[in-house]
């Protein structure tokens, strides 16, 4: 059987009917993100900023000195990128001081460590090998753990949370071969048998998948008598009859990676293995994805905070033309990048992970908003950072030890960096779920308008709820406290930002509705528009964060990196401002459909014909496997 005959057809409403029922609709938490994308600067929410617990942060920095100490003396981070491989002893001694646990509340062996801690350990550990960072975070962020914390019953929390904190690994297995962001076309099963249900089907880049001895598991349940069906979330035993870990999947980059391709052939799940309930699978891994967002954003800052060192440390060494390079325009400018972002990405970092543990607001939009801004950005610096130290910085750790020299790894991180672009949310993926998110208060009263498929009725009181709410909401996007000189003096140095911030987060709402006015159904078509309303919110986001950071800070440091972030992010939103309306976006498409119908293959002319063996998408069948398990056991 083929591909084609095991995976759901469905046609464009479908996934997107799919993907809404999946959304968390309701806002019962206030929500910066949405407000500024509203036109609101609502500092109130993060101004003044949050404290964390004294408690809580003594257990963690606590907890972040035995990290820093063990990895110090026990993790050879070039070993594990030479050898492709995390030692069993270094899985051991992380088990062994809880690194495994550290979402994981106290009652259950865990931690219980905060936001901010949390992602402060995996920023350590991951400057060792970002390989031992991504094992962590998928573990915790979006293994077990985290749908169990927010979706599992009692008993499924005291049976398996403290195995997970005492050092055994999880893994989360959404992606098919097949289905990667269009879970509408998901084709792995879960038939309801006496007792529970047999699990049939293939998983494809499950992040830990070789080492995991719990899994995640979403899979289509048929829906009929007594099941309502839909897609579900399973705790299954990896151990379990009918699992192969078919093979240990190789990348560009993280080469400590034990990411599997996983098989499931008739896999019995206990019916009280079903996390939620079914047909909740999809809201599960969402909702999920949030605190693992949170995790992805903590490796790129690490990265930033690990290419500063480096680009300050070569800027004052290297010499050239009688200057160390640092004091060359065309250096100094990468080195104030790298500084000036790191600082900025580290700000948004902090007080998403503050917000997130008070629990007083909706993070949805800010996570989405961090993870897109700080992997972008970070693959940026990276690449920066490659520039600046020229040959050096294409020539691995390896040989420039070799040669006596110091053996920094900036290949190594730009390899692992690109990833994150693409990780929990491709960049393309990303600006689309936020800017879901960014437009759901118009969808909320006017959504049935540009709906093709609503009756007149619909549309009418569409219309009366429409008028009403923007009857009151439009009047307040065309002045603000940003007009006025003398606003948000407290900021001090930074108030000009400030009042910048505002101006521009009612501009951005005004061409929001300018837009959804003019095309009104074809605006979710409108991906380049929409991509550059999301990329404008997550620089004002950011330039929020570091204003109220560095003023609550105090400190002439930080409010000096603010004011030089500021002063970058202008210049972007500026430009993506004008991009919104002057673009080639329509041309391009049309482009990109000649290319596809082979009106421009002459270009392809020169070099050597595409003659590779084996298909695009591979195909696969249901039944046993027929190769050598290669899961790896601790």
């Amino acid at each position: 059987m083929t591909t084609d005959a095991v995976t759901t057809e469905v046609d464009e409403r479908q996934a997107r009917r799919v993907a809404e029922a999946a959304r968390e609709t309701a806002w019962r938490k206030p929500s910066f993100g949405k407000e500024l994308f509203l036109g609101r600067l609502r500092l109130d929410l993060i101004d003044p900023w949050p404290t964390p617990d004294p408690e809580s942060a003594a257990r963690g920095e606590e907890f972040l000195a035995k990290l820093r100490a063990y990895a110090e003396a026990e993790i050879d981070g070039e070993q594990i990128e030479r050898d492709a491989w995390i030692p069993d002893e270094v899985l051991r001694g992380l088990a062994g001081l809880g690194a495994f646990g550290m979402k994981i509340d106290r009652e259950y062996g865990g931690l219980g460590l905060s936001h901010v801690h949390y992602t402060r350990a995996l920023m350590l550990v991951g400057s060792v090998n970002p390989s031992i960072g991504a094992l962590l975070s998928a573990h915790q962020s979006i293994g077990v753990p985290q749908p169990l914390k927010l979706f599992g019953t009692a008993e499924q929390k005291q049976r398996y949370l403290p195995r997970l904190a005492a050092g055994e690994v999880s893994a989360f297995l959404l992606t098919e071969p097949d289905v990667g962001s269009d879970p509408a076309r998901m084709s792995c099963t879960a038939a309801p048998v006496q007792g529970g249900y047999w699990l049939d089907g293939v998983k494809l880049w499950a992040t830990n998948g070789t080492l995991a001895t719990l899994l995640v598991v979403m899979a289509r349940v048929p829906e009929s008598d007594g099941h309502r069906g839909g897609i579900t979330a399973f705790v299954v035993e990896a151990d379990s009859p009918g699992v192969t870990v078919e093979r240990r999947n190789a990348f560009l980059g993280l080469r400590g990676l034990e990411n599997s391709l996983t098989r499931f052939h008739q896999v019995f799940v206990p019916t009280e293995n079903v996390i939620g309930r079914e047909g909740q699978g999809l809201k599960i891994a969402l909702t999920t994805l949030n605190a693992g967002r949170l995790s992805l954003a903590a490796s790129c800052v690490g990265a930033g905070k690990w290419s500063l060192s480096v680009a300050r440390q070569w800027a004052v060494e290297r010499v050239q033309w009688g200057l160390p390079v640092g004091r060359h325009e065309a250096v100094a400018k990468k080195v104030a990048f790298i500084a000036a972002t790191t600082y900025g990405m580290d700000s948004m970092l902090e007080l998403s992970c503050l917000l997130a543990d008070d629990n007083q607001n909706d993070i949805r939009i800010e996570a989405g908003l961090i993870k897109l801004f700080a992997s972008e950005l970070a693959w940026l610096m990276a690449d920066e950072l490659i520039q600046l130290r020229g040959g050096r910085g294409y020539e691995t750790a390896e040989s420039l030890r070799a040669r006596g020299e110091k053996g920094i790894p900036a290949e190594q991180i730009l390899r692992d960096l690109r990833i994150n672009r693409i990780f929990e949310g491709s960049t393309e993926i990303m600006h689309l779920m936020v800017a879901r998110e960014a437009v759901d208060a118009h969808l909320s009263v006017a959504g049935d308008i540009i709906d093709p498929s609503a009756t007149f009725g619909r549309k009418a009181r569409a219309g009366a709820r429409a008028g009403a709410f923007y009857g009151r909401w439009l009047p307040t996007l065309v002045v603000g406290r940003g007009q006025l000189p003398a606003s948000y003096a407290s900021f001090g140095p930074l108030a000009a930002h400030v009042r910048y911030i505002e101006r521009a987060a009612r501009k951005l709402s005004r061409e929001t509705f300018y837009a959804m006015a003019r095309w009104r159904g074809k605006m979710e078509r409108k991906q380049g528009f929409l991509g550059r309303v999301v990329d404008i919110g997550a620089e004002l986001f950011a330039m929020s964060a570091t204003c109220v950071r560095a003023r609550t800070a105090g400190v002439p440091a930080e409010l000096e990196l603010a004011d030089l972030f500021c002063r970058q992010a202008r210049v972007r939103v500026e430009a993506l401002f004008t991009a919104l309306w002057h673009n080639t976006d329509a041309l391009d498409v049309r482009a990109a459909r000649r290319v596809l119908e082979g009106r421009y293959e002459f270009l392809e002319e020169g070099v050597m014909p595409l003659d590779t063996p084996g298909d695009w998408v591979a195909a696969w069948e249901p039944g046993p496997s027929t190769v050598e398990d290669v899961r790896r056991r601790l």
